[in-house]
């Protein structure tokens, strides 16, 4: 049965909620410092200098996948890199520094024009990473939902509460829409370069929609994030969100017309299929940290995460959070591998 699919068709199809031999599996930041031949070339070149040479990100995504077989290829990139190319003075020491944070209404004139121009590189190497996989393997490309890239935006380094996003919320609330407007214009056009270059499935990180109650994201950044979707073509890729720490909005996001909602550890998968029911799919969620157990442990959570993903309409097997930089190489090639031994 497992040779009735492709990856990319087990992917699209997970995705869509259509039945499948196992989920596919790929770990969010499965490409990164972790991995000793990703280390190799960051001595090259910087993270930035690296994201933006299409050479070398293709270099960077396809490397996980030699190394695990994983079912597909997330570019390499980072959601801040459209405001880079938008007049945000954006560095990273290793975490992202904006030394230009947007405060005041005037700040928002720096944020017009295209980030046509800061994704070109990436759009480059969907199209090489594409050419390097053939028609078997899906490529994932990804965008900031606006929430969060406003969260980033707002601060020189991010603070754990959101401060200045958050208070400007309770203040000037009519400054926050329209940041978080142009927002969902610029995570829009970040998602749209991706799918004219080719990516078969996209995700959105709205990793910091957790601080806000039900209430309050519903008015700011739901609202944005229903704007991003409705400037999306017609006719686009699955669409995957991820909020981390936001069990409590999983009904709103799963009313938002995507594909897939995908769940941080701390949501218990199962219950999570049952409070969602056929609306979506569900992607995750083992905690990263049990990549550092011993092999057969993590085998052992992977059979019980695919056990407990059979009660989703479909499930993308995946961790709740991204990889962590000191993540052994014998603990992912455990879970990756249990996965895939996984088909029914």
């Amino acid at each position: 049965m497992s040779a009735a699919w492709t990856p990319c068709e087990r992917m699209l199809r997970a995705c869509r909620g259509e039945r499948v031999d196992r989920p596919p599996v790929w770990l969010m930041r499965q490409a990164g410092r972790y991995l000793p031949e990703y280390r190799a070339l960051r001595e090259r070149a910087s993270f930035l200098e690296s994201c933006r040479d299409p050479d070398l990100a293709a270099e960077i995504s396809l490397q996980p996948w030699r190394r695990f077989g994983v079912d597909a290829v997330v570019i390499f990139s980072d959601i801040l890199l459209p405001l880079g190319g938008l007049g945000l003075d954006l560095a990273f020491q290793p975490g992202p520094v904006v030394a230009n944070p947007i405060r005041a209404a005037a700040d928002l004139e720096r944020l017009a024009g295209s980030a046509a121009e800061a994704m070109a590189p990436t759009a480059e190497a969907i199209r090489r990473a594409r050419q390097a996989l053939g028609p078997d393997v899906p490529v994932i490309g990804f965008a900031g939902a606006p929430w969060t890239l406003a969260a980033y935006a707002t601060e020189e380094r991010l603070s754990r509460d959101l401060d200045a996003l958050v208070s400007m919320t309770w203040r000037e609330p009519a400054l926050a829409d329209r940041l978080l407007s142009r927002m969902a214009e610029i995570s829009a056009e970040t998602l749209t370069a991706q799918i004219a270059a080719g990516a078969h499935v996209l995700q959105l990180f709205d990793t910091w929609a957790g601080v806000l109650s039900v209430e309050r994201w519903r008015a700011f950044a739901g609202s944005a994030l229903q704007r991003t979707l409705a400037l999306l073509p017609a006719r686009r890729p699955p669409l995957i969100v991820y909020a981390r720490g936001a069990g409590h909005l999983l009904e709103e996001l799963a009313g938002l017309g995507v594909e897939v909602v995908s769940l941080d550890w701390r949501t218990d998968l199962a219950e999570a299929a049952e409070r969602v029911g056929a609306r979506v799919s569900l992607q995750g969620n083992l905690d990263p940290a049990a990549l550092f157990a011993p092999p057969e442990r993590i085998r052992a959570e992977a059979r019980r995460l695919v056990d407990a993903g059979r009660k989703a309409r479909g499930h993308v097997a995946n961790l709740g959070h991204g990889v962590t930089q000191h993540t052994p190489l014998e603990g992912v090639a455990a879970f990756v591998t249990a996965v895939q031994e996984s088909a029914s």
